[in-house]
Formats: structure tokens, C-alpha cells, sequence
């Protein structure tokens, strides 16, 4: 309905001015009412087109376009765009797809089932949100196996590489990832302030309000008693950082929790450090097993040295994972951290070569922009073998 309040609105023909919102195009009263109290909802101020077809220019321009069913077939003959929803109330109607393939449309909901959905997606266009992230997740097949380092090494790398980076800290007795960073003294929030984030989270508000370190945005602990977060939390926060894009690598506990398994069931794959060790190899393939349950596309990292002269595939083997690599000791790495210079801050050493040849495997093997060419698992230098 024209002139509802606290939506813009407009008749066929008129063109109101610049497109920075979602586009609502339906002449059902009853869907107007659940569509504009979802964006009101969601935080967004949606242009309403109370007739069909809208102005082209709103079409073209609109960073997501909401069409009632009521008008699809008026809008056949618009050119075809990205982001186009088709909004149908009959589950029993199967023409509605017949009209969703006439307007291009990228997805077909109904209402009152799709509400939460929508609200998830109504706000991305506010937030400048593209494709999510590569989200990797980091785990030790024993303490001391190295995870920490690895993780912070990857978010180094992705950072100097030109990518987007995140590291979240998922382990709250890990000592804090910001400390391996050299930065825990940079301002921004902290988990525990983030610990009763519910719903959705800002994207763009949370990377303004998050440390930035070494070009890369942190998020760890502080020093105080919280030893975890709900895994509705870790849902959440973590989804406000993948829809930035970019690259997200998440620290976790061997012991998976509410909020370790959420971050699992967010991950596109995963990376278990395993010492060249028999007994080492034995407790990682507990912790396999444990997170495998969450996430399939789980990756054997073989740190050496080996005493026993076990090679990387026996120990990918004796774990049940395929083999990411094999990561050699890294020189002087523990002088580097005591000068604040973090995992991963040298090109040319193992840690580093091996990051940026997985972190192109990975952005290739998920059609996002990548580092450059590589193919196969890695030696111990961490060259392509």
C-alpha cells in the first residue's frame, strides 16, 4: 500500500533517487505487512514498489530485490540480476517455480516458514556482504601440537597476501591468541564481551570494533575468569565474520564443546596438527574422530621433526585423514616471539611457505579469489611435492 509509514514508496514510472536498500515489489497487503515488519526487524529501510513492473533503475540498482508472488508474472521481460527473491504464501502451488524461472529469481521462500531467513539476509546489503569466507578450523591432535601457531600463521598469511583476515580464538585456555600475536594491548572488544551476542551481529560494526593486529582482525580473550562462551555465541559472532569474506581461521580445544561444534558446523574444512609421533598419532585420532562427527572435510598437518622416521602419509595414515602437508620446525620462531613478530611473518620460512600454498589449494578448491597456482600435498619444507 502506498504512503505506508517509515517505507519510501513509489508508484510505476517514478524514480525516487539512489537504490541503497532492499526493493519490495507486491501489491498483497497482507505480505507488505510481514515483508515490511521483517526489514523493520532486520534493521532496513526497504524501497516499496506497490505495483509491476518497478522503475528499471530501481531493478537494476537495488542490492536485493524482495517480489511478491502476486506480481511475478507481471515482471517477466525485466533484465536479468543477482539477488532477486520470489516471496510465494502457497506451499501447494507448484507454478510458483515456473514464475521464479520467468524473473530470474536466485531463491523461492514462503512465508510464515522463511521469516527467519530473510531476516538473515534482508541486512546484508547494509553490511556490505558478498560471498562468506574461507572458514578453516585449526585443531591439536594433542597439547603442545602446535594448532595455535599454525592458526595465527595462516591468518598472517592471508592478511599480508591482500586477503580479508580473521583469527578467532575458540580455545579459552590457550593463553590468547593475541598474546602469540604480540598484541594484547590493542583495543577492541574481547570475547567476553561479546559473550551474550544473540540473533544476528553486524558485520561491519563488529570488524570496526574488533583489534586489529598485524593487519589482521583478532578476536581472543582477555585476562580475566571467563573460561567459555555459549555455542549460540560462538554461532553468531562467527557468522558476522565469514559474511565480510575473505579468509577466517578459528583456534579450537581437542575437547569439542557447545561452542567449539558450532564453529565445526561453520567451518569449509579443517586442519588437525599432528607430531611425527606414535604417541602422538594415537590421542590425534581420538580428536579425529571427535570432529569428524561435525565437519567431513577434515586434513591431516604432519609437524616434524620425526624421531622415529615416521614420514607424513604413515601418520595421515594412522590417523585416518588425508594429508594436508608436512610442516618442518620453524627457525628461530621463539626468538620471534619474544620481538612481537607473529607465526608466519616470514615469507620464505616453513610455516609461511606452507600457509600460502594450502591457503591457494583452499581459495581455488572454493572458487574464491586465491594466492596464486598449487597443486598436491606438501613436503616438509612446505613446497608443493
Amino acid at each position: 500500500m502506498p504512503g505506508t509509514p517509515g517505507a519510501p514508496s513509489a508508484t510505476p514510472g517514478e524514480v525516487p533517487g539512489p537504490y541503497h536498500c532492499p526493493l519490495v515489489v507486491t501489491e498483497d497487503d497482507a505480505l507488505i505487512e510481514s515483508l515490511l515488519r521483517i526489514c523493520a526487524a532486520a534493521g532496513a529501510d526497504p524501497h516499496l514498489v506497490c505495483g509491476a513492473p518497478p522503475p528499471r533503475q530501481a531493478w537494476g540498482a537495488a542490492p536485493l530485490v524482495v517480489v511478491g508472488d502476486d506480481v511475478a508474472e507481471r515482471m517477466v521481460g525485466l533484465s536479468r540480476r543477482r539477488g532477486v527473491v520470489l516471496v510465494g504464501r502457497d506451499l501447494d502451488d507448484v507454478g510458483v517455480w515456473q514464475r521464479a524461472v520467468g524473473i530470474g529469481a536466485e531463491h523461492v521462500v514462503f512465508l510464515p516458514d522463511a521469516e527467519d531467513w530473510l531476516l538473515d539476509r534482508v541486512p546484508d546489503p547494509a553490511e556490505g556482504v558478498g560471498a562468506q569466507a574461507l572458514t578453516v578450523a585449526v585443531v591439536g591432535g594433542r597439547g603442545g601440537a602446535g594448532a595455535s601457531t599454525l592458526a595465527c600463521a595462516l591468518a598472517v598469511t592471508a592478511a599480508r597476501e591482500g586477503q580479508r583476515s580473521v583469527l578467532v580464538d575458540g580455545d579459552p585456555l590457550g593463553g590468547g591468541l593475541d598474546v602469540l600475536l604480540g598484541g594484547e594491548e590493542a583495543a577492541g572488544l574481547r570475547w567476553p564481551d561479546l559473550a551474550a551476542s544473540r540473533g544476528r551481529v553486524n558485520a561491519l560494526e563488529l570488524e570496526r570494533a574488533l583489534p586489529r593486529i598485524h593487519r589482521l582482525l583478532a578476536l581472543s580473550w582477555d585476562r580475566g575468569d571467563v573460561l567459555g562462551i555459549p555455542g549460540e555465541a560462538m554461532r553468531t559472532v562467527l557468522g558476522a565474520a565469514r559474511r565480510r569474506g575473505g579468509v577466517v581461521v578459528v583456534d579450537l580445544p581437542r575437547r569439542v564443546d557447545e561452542a567449539a561444534a558450532e564453529a565445526l558446523a561453520q567451518a569449509d574444512l579443517g586442519l588437525l596438527v599432528v607430531p611425527a609421533e606414535l604417541r602422538a598419532m594415537t590421542a590425534s585420532g581420538r580428536v579425529a574422530s571427535l570432529v569428524r562427527m561435525r565437519l567431513a572435510d577434515l586434513r591431516a598437518v604432519v609437524r616434524g621433526p620425526a624421531p622415529s622416521g615416521l614420514t607424513g602419509a604413515e601418520v595421515a595414515r594412522g590417523v585416518r585423514l588425508p594429508l594436508a602437508g608436512e610442516l618442518a620446525a620453524e627457525p628461530g620462531l621463539a626468538a620471534d616471539l619474544e620481538h612481537g613478530r607473529p607465526p608466519g611473518s616470514r615469507p620464505r620460512g616453513p610455516l609461511g611457505r606452507f600457509c600460502a600454498a594450502f591457503l591457494t589449494e583452499a581459495l581455488a578448491g572454493s572458487g574464491r579469489p586465491g594466492l596464486g597456482g598449487f597443486a598436491g600435498p606438501l613436503d616438509g619444507s612446505g613446497m608443493a611435492a
